[in-house]
């Protein structure tokens, strides 16, 4: 059901507009609330009355509207929807999309949501195999957004094949699905960390690892976006702090660790950050100098603490599911399950960082679901796919613990 939601209906210019007040229809029997922004061109086929008449709310169409504006305006008209749905969504709308493009009002209501969005494709065959269409797709999906079809069928333009926008009740399930999806951590804790530690050698120099935050932060997100109270331990990274996520920036082991005991008690752990395994003995409090004829300094290191075996710990603070990662640059999977036994963890995720790989830096990840169970091997996705695959795997290992308990 929809009881509640409020869904802001995009209408672009194909001819499955005519199916969007059928759409409207179906959405309002499920208790939604639809308000709709039509383009010019998807009122070349569906007029702003019929959208009007099936919502029962006025139909925006005019960025430069005074009396829209006045009244609304393309940013509270972006902001008051609890999800954005375009349907159909032409070639031309993702293409503006994954530009973003902003040169009307749907585009630039697209542009300034802070909303998940949700798209129905609709287009000719050749136009959605296309390499630039499918490399729109590949990058609107990286960015969280959601895809409802396209199926494959007949087409107006007389040929068949994969493009045509899902039926109307199909969307109708879809959204809806979404939506039981973002509540099913609902009232759960989750803990992730992510990105490197900073260790350091006196007040200017350091010792780091290339983590660039993007996989522990993909995952935050994506349990944020199944409900879960989220808090992200992270250390220095250039990535935005995740919406809706309760941020802790720390520098050091220590103060990650410290940070994640103050997070307890979670249902979740996710140790996704590259944790430096040694630091500096005794930090100089004064810059090191260089001294002619002198060598370099010995550093004396330490061992610093281990997160991920600390979480592990049994006891009452223990999450129920705690899950570590493994960056490692050869017999991945091998490591991989030694540092399983090792940290006394449930899941392992381990990943090939070697320079040739990307995955340092990169958007794209390969890895190796590892839990007593067996090993699971993925294909290469985008960090935020591996994100999102993740949590939905402990959301089904949660709801299952949930379920025996019962």
């Amino acid at each position: 059901m929809l009881d509640g939601k409020r869904l802001l209906l995009i209408v672009s210019g194909g001819i499955a507009a005519y199916k969007c007040p059928d759409l409207v229809r179906r959405l309002r029997e499920r208790g939604a609330a639809v308000r709709c922004v039509l383009t010019r061109g998807g009122a070349e086929f569906v007029t702003p009355l019929a959208l009007g008449a099936v919502s029962e709310d006025k139909v925006y169409q005019d960025l430069f509207s005074l009396t829209d504006e006045n009244e609304m305006g393309h940013i509270n008209l972006s902001r008051q929807a609890d999800a954005l749905l375009v349907a159909p969504a032409t070639a031309n709308m993702m293409a503006k999309m994954c530009h973003g493009e902003a040169d009307d009002l749907a585009t630039t209501v697209l542009l300034a949501t802070d909303k998940p969005v949700l798209v129905a494709p609709a287009m000719n065959v050749r136009m959605w195999e296309h390499a630039a269409t499918q490399a729109n797709v590949e990058t609107l999906k990286a960015r969280g957004i959601t895809f409802i079809g396209p199926d494959e069928g007949d087409m107006a333009c007389g040929e068949f094949g994969m493009g045509r926008m899902s039926e109307p009740l199909d969307i109708v399930d879809a959204v809806a699905s979404f939506f039981r999806d973002r509540s099913r951590l609902q009232g759960r804790r989750a803990l992730v960390t992510s990105g490197p530690t900073y260790e350091p050698i006196d007040p200017v120099r350091y010792i780091a690892n290339r983590s660039s935050g993007k996989q522990g932060h993909a995952i935050a997100e994506a349990l944020n976006g199944l409900g879960t109270e989220t808090t992200l331990v992270t250390g220095p990274t250039r990535l935005p702090d995740p919406p809706g996520v309760n941020v802790v920036h720390v520098e050091t082991a220590r103060q990650m660790l410290a940070a994640c005991e103050a997070a307890l008690p979670a249902d979740v752990a996710v140790c996704a950050a590259a944790v430096a395994d040694w630091r500096v003995e005794a930090e100089a409090t004064e810059k090191l100098k260089k001294s002619p004829g002198v060598g370099p300094p010995a550093l004396v290191m330490t061992e610093n603490p281990d997160i991920l075996r600390a979480l592990s710990e049994p006891g009452n603070r223990r999450p129920g599911l705690v899950v570590g990662f493994a960056a490692e640059t050869e017999n991945v999977v091998a490591h991989a399950q030694a540092k399983l036994d090792r940290k006394g963890c449930d899941w392992i995720v381990a990943n090939d960082v070697s320079p040739d790989t990307g995955t340092f830096a990169g958007d794209a990840n390969t890895v190796h679901l590892i839990s007593h169970d067996g090993v699971e091997d993925w294909p290469r996705l985008s960090k935020k796919a591996v994100g999102t695959e993740l949590a939905l795997r402990i959301a089904d290992a949660l709801e299952a613990v949930a379920g025996n308990a019962s």
